[in-house]
């Protein structure tokens, strides 16, 4: 089992604040919808690192074996 210390942050960014933090993963979700709650009526702006999340699809995809026929990967 992983440990609170173990666990990564994970990039967010708000392009219409223009800024970049890190936050726990467990606290992400939550991180999120508060920033874009509190500062953007609820509209969903704030959001994990796109290039982040779309490595870490990738990575799960791969682990999964869901790539495993795929050429490209």
């Amino acid at each position: 089992m992983t440990t609170k210390e173990e666990m990564p942050e994970i990039p967010v960014v708000c392009t219409a604040c223009e800024t970049r933090t890190q936050v726990s993963f467990d606290d992400v979700e939550a991180a999120v919808k508060r920033h874009n709650d509190t500062l953007h009526d609820g509209e969903s702006v704030a959001q994990v690192d796109p290039d982040v999340l779309d490595a870490l699809t990738d990575q799960l995809g791969r682990e999964m074996g869901l790539f495993d026929n795929d050429p490209n990967t």
